[in-house]
């Protein structure tokens, strides 16, 4: 047997080249954390591959040094066969690998096509005009709603995802990755993703996905990979398997959808919302005359169609959202009231309202990406020193906790979180809000893109608040969950309530059908 240029036997570069690219013996390491153990994987043109795994498995580390974000510190990267170095994202372009990211790498000041085409080789001036047109028939060819012209400060987080998509389709990326790329997207967004995915398949680009919904997975995948803490435990092909037998792969047990919903006897009113109306910088309606009642002792769920108001909802009652009409009246444990309209978030926290608002943007609004945990503990706490030094010692303790209480995976307190994954990200936002011991917690897309271990430890701590006489606002966008978890479903369309269900004995018919109908049943 022979062996050729690059050190490996003919038979064996024949298997190779099956392959448009392939990972052999991959590991990573931060510090003492090994996010990648010997990895050995292949991807071959004219599929899919889904890429399964709990969060902090090493997933996004491993798709991240084939987009030259990270290099490897053992091991090797072929293409076709021969071993390539792919030392930054231009590289990675270079052998058209083109990478979806989870988080955002966006310009905010820039418009959606600067964005695009920001990097690119080639022109030495930017033809704008050229560069609008170009992205404009992009959209029109794979039916994007996005506007090129369109700053990115002013965009949806699912506007900003689909930038990201638009901008690998305008490199004509041969080897497509994508890191949780329907999280942000509605049902029909996904639907249409999915069928330019196919589209790409047959025309025999090679396809990464990213995702914990199994369902996607089975809908879309032709294969399944599949991580466990840093190392490889196989692949399978999808119409083999089912979405238990990967559950039993990803996680190392069985696992069962059967979340514990225990009813505490003692509810009160903490929020009274009443005639709400938002427009949103445009002066479109976002809310009209949203009114309810959140309980200290229950979680009342919020589903919608995306873009239903949900997102404006919290922020009106954060103080991040201008409101043009209505009241928002907290009731506080000892009794009395406070209205909180027209007051900013430092104004309504100085007031003693005792409010946590976990945001569906966990590092654009939620936390400082460059900074540790224990400068995203300080956030909630520095403005309480006295003297010009800032005391380290409570964020560092709360820090700890959140750390050892929730299972984050990082290799110390100091690192900063955007080097997080996603589920660790949020492990740590969750844990900073909670530690404040509020009355009213308000959660958006809180298990968005977290595995099944990690979305249990939220679903359990939302339930640990409500029990402790805590009113939990759980915006949610899988009906199954809502149903499982909440007491009581707010069911907003078009920026109206459609209704207020009785969790336990609505049905999700019955919610699906409020979700694309105002004037509902309304009741419990």
């Amino acid at each position: 047997m022979g062996i050729g240029p690059y050190g490996y036997s003919y038979n064996e570069r024949m298997v190779y080249l099956e392959y448009a690219i392939e990972l052999r013996g991959i590991t990573k390491r931060f510090g003492p954390v090994v996010a990648n153990d010997g990895i050995d994987l292949g991807l071959a043109r004219g599929e899919i591959l889904a890429l399964l795994g709990e969060n902090g498995s090493g997933k996004t580390t491993l798709m991240n040094m084939l987009a030259g974000i990270y290099l490897p510190d053992e091991g090797r990267i072929l293409a076709d066969g021969r071993p390539i170095s792919i030392r930054s994202p231009r590289d990675a372009y270079a052998h058209g690998i083109g990478m979806i990211h989870q988080h955002y790498k966006l310009v905010d000041v820039f418009t959606a096509a600067e964005n695009i085409v920001l990097g690119m080789e080639g022109e030495k001036k930017l033809d704008i005009k050229k560069a609008n047109a170009r992205v404009r028939e992009i959209c029109e060819r794979y039916g994007f709603d996005i506007d090129p012209e369109k700053k990115v400060y002013d965009m949806s987080v699912s506007e900003k995802q689909t930038v990201e998509i638009v901008k690998v389709l305008y490199r004509s990326a041969e080897i497509l990755i994508l890191d949780e790329p329907t999280a942000v997207l509605t049902p029909q967004e996904t639907d249409r993703l999915f069928a330019i995915l196919r589209k790409m398949r047959e025309d025999n680009k090679a396809i990464v996905i990213i995702t914990h919904k199994l369902n996607e997975v089975m809908a879309i995948s032709d294969k399944v990979a599949v991580l466990r803490k840093g190392k490889y435990i196989g692949t399978v092909n999808t119409a083999e398997t089912d979405p238990h037998a990967l559950t039993d792969m990803m996680v190392g047990r069985s696992v069962t959808l059967n979340i514990d919903r225990p009813l505490n006897p003692d509810r009160a009113e903490r929020l009274r919302v009443s005639g709400l109306t938002v427009f949103d910088h445009e002066h479109v309606k976002k809310l009209d005359g949203v009114g309810f009642t959140a309980l200290g002792g229950e979680i009342l769920g919020v589903a919608g169609i995306a873009g239903s108001g949900q997102k404006e909802l919290l922020e009106a009652i954060a103080g991040l959202c201008p409101v043009a009409r209505g009241s928002i009246t907290y009731l506080p444990p000892e009794g009395g009231a406070d209205e909180l309209v027209g007051r900013t978030p430092m104004q309504i926290r100085k007031k003693g309202v005792s409010l946590a608002f976990i945001p569906e943007d966990r590092l654009g609004m939620g936390l400082v990406g460059s900074m540790g945990m224990t400068g995203n503990m300080m956030l909630r706490s520095w403005r309480r020193g006295s003297g010009p030094f800032v005391k380290r010692k409570q964020p560092r303790d709360l820090a700890n906790k959140v750390l050892n209480d929730l299972e984050v995976v990082t290799p110390g307190i100091e690192f900063p979180v955007r080097k997080l994954s996603g589920g660790n990200v949020q492990k740590v936002l969750v844990g900073r809000e909670i530690a404040s011991s509020p009355s009213v917690l308000m959660t958006a897309y809180a298990v968005r893109g977290l595995d099944i271990n990690t979305s249990y430890t939220i679903y359990n701590l939302m339930t640990e608040q409500k029990m402790k006489g805590t009113a939990v606002i759980f915006v949610g966008e899988d009906l199954d969950v809502l149903l499982e978890l909440c007491d009581r479903i707010l069911v907003l369309c078009g920026g109206k309530v459609s209704g207020v269900v009785d969790a336990r004995t609505a049905t999700k018919e019955e919610i699906g059908l409020l979700m694309t109908s105002v004037g509902g049943k309304e009741g419990a």
